[in-house]
């Protein structure tokens, strides 16, 4: 059967189409890239001194419950 939707088409409609999925890709990967940039930035931030100190608690608390 022969889908009504496709008899309207133009003949350049694929390469539209084509068109249109080429400008997805493209934006998608401008995305990407966008966002492993930001990641490398969060990553190589340094981590604050209060965070370290909470983490040195921790460890010192855990390091004391096991030596009893």
């Amino acid at each position: 059967m022969i889908d009504s939707k496709e008899t309207n088409l133009r003949p350049d409609a694929h390469a539209s189409g084509e068109h249109e999925l080429e400008e997805v890709r493209l934006r998608q990967q401008a995305i990407g890239v966008k966002l492993r940039h930001m990641f490398d930035e969060v990553v190589n931030e340094p981590v604050p001194d209060e965070f370290l100190d909470i983490l040195r608690r921790a460890d010192d608390r855990a390091a004391a419950k096991g030596g009893q």
